[in-house]
C-alpha cells in the first residue's frame, strides 16, 4: 500500500515550514540577497544561524515547548471523576524492527504514552480506545501495534481500536463516533504534553468533555549542561513544539469558518 498523497503533501509542506528547512531557506534567501542588499543578507543569514544554534539546544527548544506544557498541568487523581473511558493516540511507529522478527513496533513517543495510558487503566478500571491508522502505507494500523502492546507487555485490555486516521484531526472524528455510539461523553485522554492543547480542543469540538492526562514534560526535566549545548534532540523538540504551535494556529483559522455538521478543522 501506498503513502496517501495528501500525507504526502501534508509532511512535505511541513517539512519546509518547520526545523530546521525553514530556517536553512532563510539563509539561502540571505544569499541570493547578498548583491543586491548586503546588509539585509547579512542580518537575515545572521539571524537564521542564531536562530538554529538556540533552538537546537535543549534551553532554547523550551522558548516554545515550556508555553505549550504549562497550559496542560499534569493530572490529578481527583480530575478523573466521571470519565467514561480512557482515549490514547498514537505517535508513530518503529517499522520493519529485526528484534521482533521484522514486525512493526509502537515508537518511543507512542510507547510512553502507553505506559502511562496503562497506569492509568489500572488506577480507573476504564475501558481503553487507542487511536491510530496507517498514514505511511504499512499494512497494520497503529492502533493494532498500541492494543498488542497494550495487552502483550502491560496486561491492559483495549476495547476499541479506531484503525482509520491519518492524522490527529481524523483521530479525533473517527474515535469521537466510536465513543459516542458507546454512549461515552466524558474521556481521559493521554498525548503528549506538547500535542494535548491542540488534541484538547479538537476533541471538544467533537463534542467530548475531555480530562486532560497528558505525559512527557520536558520543561520539568533537570537541567544540565548538556541541555545548553545544541544537539539532535534539542532540534527535534523545537521542531515538534513549532509543529504544535502551527497546528494550533491553523486549527483556530479554520475553526473559525463555518465546518461541515461537525468536522473538526484539519490539522496533521
Amino acid at each position: 500500500m501506498n503513502m496517501h498523497a495528501t500525507v504526502i503533501a501534508t509532511k512535505v509542506i511541513s517539512s519546509l515550514l518547520l526545523l530546521p528547512a525553514s530556517l536553512i531557506l532563510l539563509c539561502v534567501v540571505g544569499m541570493f540577497l547578498r548583491r543586491s542588499y548586503p546588509s539585509v543578507a547579512i542580518v537575515v543569514s545572521f539571524t537564521s544561524l542564531l536562530l538554529l544554534l538556540v533552538l537546537s539546544t535543549e534551553v532554547g527548544a523550551l522558548l516554545l515547548a515550556g508555553p505549550l506544557e504549562r497550559r496542560v498541568p499534569a493530572l490529578e487523581a481527583s480530575a478523573a471523576g466521571g470519565a467514561q473511558a480512557i482515549v490514547i493516540l498514537g505517535g508513530g511507529r518503529i517499522s520493519n524492527a529485526p528484534e521482533y522478527n521484522g514486525e512493526d513496533i509502537p515508537n518511543y513517543q507512542t510507547l510512553a504514552r502507553l505506559r502511562y495510558g496503562a497506569r492509568l487503566q489500572r488506577q480507573t478500571g476504564l475501558p481503553v480506545l487507542v487511536s491510530g491508522g496507517m498514514p505511511d502505507g504499512s499494512r497494520v494500523s497503529e492502533a493494532a501495534l498500541m492494543a498488542n502492546s497494550l495487552q502483550e507487555d502491560f496486561a491492559v485490555p483495549v476495547k476499541w481500536r479506531e484503525e482509520a486516521s491519518d492524522d490527529t484531526a481524523q483521530n479525533v472524528k473517527f474515535s469521537a463516533a466510536i465513543l459516542q455510539q458507546a454512549g461515552v461523553r466524558k474521556i481521559l485522554l493521554v498525548t503528549d504534553a506538547l500535542h494535548m492543547s491542540r488534541a484538547q480542543m479538537m476533541f471538544a469540538q467533537a463534542g467530548l468533555e475531555v480530562v486532560i492526562a497528558p505525559t512527557i514534560f520536558f520543561s520539568h526535566e533537570r537541567l544540565t549542561l548538556r541541555n545548553f549545548l545544541p544537539s539532535g534532540e534539542g532540534l527535534r523538540r523545537s521542531d515538534y513544539a513549532m509543529h504544535e504551535w502551527l497546528g494550533i494556529l491553523w486549527f483556530k483559522l479554520r475553526a473559525a469558518q463555518p465546518q461541515p455538521n461537525g468536522e473538526v478543522a484539519a490539522a496533521s
